[in-house]
């Protein structure tokens, strides 16, 4: 993590502090613990959600074979530039809550894993049910979610939705973040 990305995020949080979420970018330490949740032989397609500078992209891209489909969603435009510049072989998009219909137009069926940094809880109701929804349309049956949350207050919206395998504690973030490692179940409870 360099410097000017340091800044790059300060500066967005403190345009967008709803959207962006944290003043400093995720940790390696953060990044490593969500990308190794994946079986990632298997992996023929994968979306990361909130792309910002690019610490769970970094982690992403030493994982997927040339064959994998990356899709990258940053709403934040210098962030999203950035982003398309250093990883010119991934697919790079501004609007998370347009998942479902960005994988149609590029013909992927399903996802096999996603990972996200959005900062849900700064969302809107509406817009965090949307992004929820999109995520568990987008997954394979039996696909992953992991996100990583400054606090548990998604636990209850993501279980109805998914089965939380395990919330594990990453100290090493600044600050210290909770990284939920969750499978699309097959049906939606609670509804």
């Amino acid at each position: 993590m360099s410097f000017n990305e340091n800044i790059l995020f300060l500066r967005s949080f403190i345009q967008h502090p709803k959207r962006v979420g944290s003043v400093i970018p995720s940790s390696r330490f953060l990044a490593d613990s969500m990308v190794k949740q994946a079986k990632w032989p298997e992996v023929k397609a994968v979306a990361e959600l909130g792309s910002g500078t690019g610490a769970i992209t970094r982690a992403i891209s030493t994982k997927v074979n040339k064959t994998t489909k990356v899709l990258l969603f940053e709403m934040d435009e210098t962030m999203r530039n950035k982003i398309k510049t250093e990883y010119p072989d991934f697919s790079c998009y501004p609007d998370a809550s347009q998942l479902v219909e960005t994988m149609k137009d590029l013909h992927v069926h399903q996802l096999d894993c996603i990972f996200s940094g959005l900062p849900f809880f700064n969302f809107e109701l509406e817009l965090r049910e949307t992004l929820v929804e999109q995520i568990y349309q987008a997954l394979k049956p039996g696909g992953l979610f992991v996100a990583f949350q400054y606090s548990l207050q998604m636990k209850k919206q993501l279980s109805e939705y998914f089965s939380i395998e395990k919330i594990e504690l990453v100290p090493f973030n600044l600050p210290p973040a909770i990284v939920y490692v969750c499978r699309k179940k097959g049906t939606i409870r609670n509804k």
